[in-house]
């Protein structure tokens, strides 16, 4: 039984922090966690799944720029219980140039009956050719999103679901252009995505999967994290 384990991050920053420079910092204070220990670094080394996903600074600053002095709460999810724990054990202590943590606190989201998943950071689908929009429809998108789940579900309970079940009856986008995230020494283009989420069971535990690991690709850097409306 997949479990969604919520970790609340709250960090004072001691510096100023710029919107598009926000996932890049996140991305320090976990990454200097999990090379902490020889397990966590090898996991974090290895070109595979992450099964974690987080959002960006909260409350949003209207200017876009996250000020020094000031105290803000991030999110990290993940399925596996066993990272949970190890975050939670040395996250809490973590610090760069521009964030400390202060506090954290941690809740397994229940499983109820969710109506729909909606994206807080952009998803990004890595097509041939770059951004989907260039030469692929709304059903390529949705097919690579969904094929990417399901791989990621399997891989991670170690099983072979049958795959013949309708995942989402609907989705939709939030954004009307595309939106421009840096990513190492680029920027990608992703999209805000909100999607109704089936009735069968095994949508349903996919959702609740998607809370954890996130939606699209590169989740473990900022992209695709996931928030949820329930029935």
């Amino acid at each position: 039984m997949v479990k969604c384990i919520e970790l609340s991050v709250k960090v004072y920053l001691l510096e100023n922090i710029y919107l598009d420079n926000v996932a890049k910092e996140i991305c320090k204070l976990i990454d200097d966690t999990l090379i902490m220990e020889d397990k966590y670094r090898e996991f974090h080394n290895k070109n595979e799944f992450k099964y974690y996903s987080f959002n960006l600074l909260y409350p949003l600053e209207k200017d876009k720029i996250y000020k020094k002095d000031c105290i803000y709460t991030f999110i990290i999810r993940t399925v596996d219980s066993e990272l949970g724990t190890y975050f939670m054990r040395n996250l809490k202590n973590q610090y760069s140039d521009k964030i400390k943590v202060i506090t954290m606190s941690k809740k397994v989201i229940p499983k109820k009956h969710i109506e729909s998943i909606y994206s807080i950071t952009p998803v990004i689908a890595k097509f041939e050719d770059g951004y989907w929009k260039g030469s692929n429809t709304v059903e390529d998108l949705e097919k690579r999103i969904r094929e990417n789940l399901i791989k990621k579900y399997n891989e991670f309970t170690n099983s072979k679901i049958d795959e013949n079940f309708e995942l989402f009856n609907m989705i939709k986008f939030i954004n009307k252009k595309p939106i421009s995230m840096k990513y190492k020494n680029i920027s990608l283009l992703g999209d805000k995505i909100s999607f109704k989420v089936s009735e069968n069971d095994m949508a349903q535990e996919i959702a609740n999967f998607a809370l954890g690991v996130g939606v699209g690709e590169i989740n473990s850097r900022g992209f695709g994290f996931v928030n949820y409306r329930w029935l």
